[in-house]
């Protein structure tokens, strides 16, 4: 029997029936999606696009790899799913490798469904394991979109959700490029960050505040790495005053930064790590806890009160065991460090020198932001903070033209491709990127 449906097209079928997250529904026109493999998505009308974005930087070992999707055929045909009082092999398989690849005294892990759960998680339990209730995050920050975990975040996405009665305190992290200290280099931005940090501390009270939660090197709000010093300085100021430190390593983890976790990078071991994307590329939802070893102590004999249906779902699982084992095996982490060191940085130094719109790079391996001005003396953002611009949407709208997907926000790009991207594919992006970035060129206004 015909649907009264089938006159419309799938874009109209798609805006008719679903509604979309983080957006005014009357104002958008979704790429509608056919397939995808490696690097490459395709749409309806057969135009293939290079994935810049890696889609919402999870993708970390492409689309379509051929063990994760056996890996997930070869489970579904097993066990689909169980509840998750029970247990089987695929989900402590996957619990071994993440411990394998975490910090020294990491003890177990907690399954979610994604990243907000797992921050949502962190802090329940290093609230009951200190019996305090406060909890500090930095502004340019996102943890997630749930009750607790938007509350958490430090960009504008919090503001229609904030009831201010989630018992979080924001704090300044060290950013030197718009530095809220009036540093002038890296060591002063770090020794004024830690100091409004510990004053926070002192001023909101220890005896009340459970956890410092810290992205340790910030995604969506704008990729930058903290401070030589910084993160052991918070790990001292956490042990110092008897407070949790999670790290939220969702968007940064599994190889992104060209460490299995990004915190590697910098010699700190926190006490509870959120995870999800890139732990299996987002093929199955899957997100989680890492605790240490005292932390997961506090239950052995107390009930946690908390869990999911689909805590550590089979397919999940068994999609995050074949990724590691596939990272593992061809050394992607390894990969995704050399591009961003030996190529990525330089093409994007490079591309900067001949584009004064380009206010800022930063990042590392797979993980790089442009930031983007109308002048460089003055540092006047192409897009106001929180919104978008007219130039930022002609320059999405170039890189479209020029088939190639990116992440953007505010007066920023992205460059977050798949970590097991190619350097002939990358340099083939960057290529698209700067042909559609000179379109734009114009909007410059500062001294060259």
């Amino acid at each position: 029997m015909p649907s009264p449906r089938d006159h419309l097209s799938t874009q109209e079928r798609e805006l008719a029936s679903v509604f979309h997250s983080w957006s005014a529904q009357k104002t958008l026109s979704p790429l509608m999606v056919e397939r995808a493999e490696g690097v490459y998505v395709y749409a309806e009308d057969g135009t293939k696009y290079l994935d810049f974005s890696s889609q919402l930087v999870n993708t970390n070992i492409g689309h379509q790899h051929p063990a994760v999707v056996a890996a997930i055929r070869a489970q579904a045909e097993t066990l689909c799913t169980i509840a998750p009082q029970h247990g089987y092999e695929s989900r402590y398989r996957a619990a071994e490798l993440i411990l394998d690849h975490s910090f020294e005294g990491a003890g177990k892990v907690f399954f979610t469904n994604g990243g907000t759960e797992a921050v949502e998680h962190a802090v329940r339990m290093a609230r009951l394991h200190t019996g305090k209730h406060k909890v500090l995050s930095t502004y340019r920050s996102y943890h997630g979109a749930t009750a607790t975990s938007i509350n958490l975040t430090g960009d504008p996405r919090r503001w229609p959700n904030d009831n201010a009665s989630a018992g979080v305190v924001h704090f300044f992290g060290p950013f030197l490029y718009r530095s809220p200290f009036f540093s002038s280099n890296e060591a002063e931005e770090c020794e004024r960050a830690l100091a409004h940090l510990e004053n926070t501390i002192i001023f909101e009270g220890p005896s009340t505040i459970a956890a410092i939660i810290l992205e340790t090197i910030p995604g969506t709000a704008g990729i930058f790495e903290p401070p030589a010093g910084y993160l052991a300085g918070v790990r001292e100021l956490c042990d110092r005053y008897g407070i949790i430190y999670i790290a939220d390593e969702v968007m940064c983890g599994f190889g992104r930064t060209g460490e299995w976790f990004a915190y590697h990078a910098f010699d700190i071991a926190p006490d509870l790590v959120a995870f999800a994307k890139g732990v299996n590329s987002g093929y199955v939802p899957l997100g989680g806890v890492v605790i240490s070893e005292t932390i997961a102590r506090t239950f052995d004999d107390r009930v946690y009160p908390g869990g999911l249906t689909y805590s550590g779902h089979p397919l999940a699982c068994a999609a995050a065991v074949a990724t590691i084992e596939a990272m593992e095996a061809d050394h992607i982490v390894e990969h995704a460090r050399h591009l961003g060191e030996f190529v990525l940085a330089p093409a994007l130094e490079e591309m900067a020198a001949a584009h004064p719109l380009i206010g800022d790079v930063r990042g590392r391996g797979m993980f790089f932001a442009l930031e983007f001005v109308t002048d460089r003396a003055t540092k006047e953002p192409l897009a106001p903070y929180g919104q978008s611009s007219a130039p930022m949407n002609e320059l999405i709208a170039a890189c479209r033209a020029e088939g190639l997907l990116v992440f953007a926000n505010f007066n920023r790009i992205h460059i977050v491709p798949p970590c097991v991207i190619t350097e002939d594919e990358l340099r083939d992006g960057l290529a698209r990127f700067e042909r559609a970035l000179s379109t734009i060129d114009h909007y410059y206004v500062g001294a060259a």
